[in-house]
């Protein structure tokens, strides 16, 4: 009697990977959309800026601005910052208007992190869907 095997392991994997990619696509969507959205909006600068990318070789999303405000924005500044860590004693600073400000700092906005902290459970829920077939 003889027993035959076939390995579909490449297969089980390259499913595994298109899965994971497409979860990833749609979850790293899903969060900026919401970080988009949780944005205060003066000129649609900080807004715009958030974006999101899948590595797929890592199987990573990141999401995230390149935009220095969105940094101000999320952790705050001065006496506000969330780590406390920020500068004490309050500053000045000209706008882009040029007009001439006193701040104590800014007051964290936290999009990022409540975007996360709220689709939390929706994020869980996408991934046994998908992963739950496999």
């Amino acid at each position: 009697m003889s027993v035959q095997f076939d390995d579909y392991s490449i297969e089980v994997k390259n499913a595994l990977k298109e899965t994971a990619v497409a979860f990833l696509e749609e979850a790293g969507g899903e969060i900026e959309a919401q970080t988009k959205r949780n944005c205060a909006v003066v000129t649609s600068r900080t807004k715009g800026s958030f974006q999101h990318m899948v590595d797929e070789s890592n199987l990573e999303c990141a999401i995230g601005s390149d935009y220095e405000n969105a940094i101000w924005e999320e952790f705050g500044t001065g006496i506000y910052a969330v780590n406390g860590d920020g500068r004490q004693g309050g500053w000045t600073y000209i706008d882009e208007l040029g007009v001439k400000h006193f701040t104590m700092g800014k007051r964290p906005k936290r999009m990022l992190f409540n975007a996360f902290q709220s689709l939390q459970a929706k994020i869980q829920q996408m991934a046994e869907e998908r992963f739950g077939g496999l």
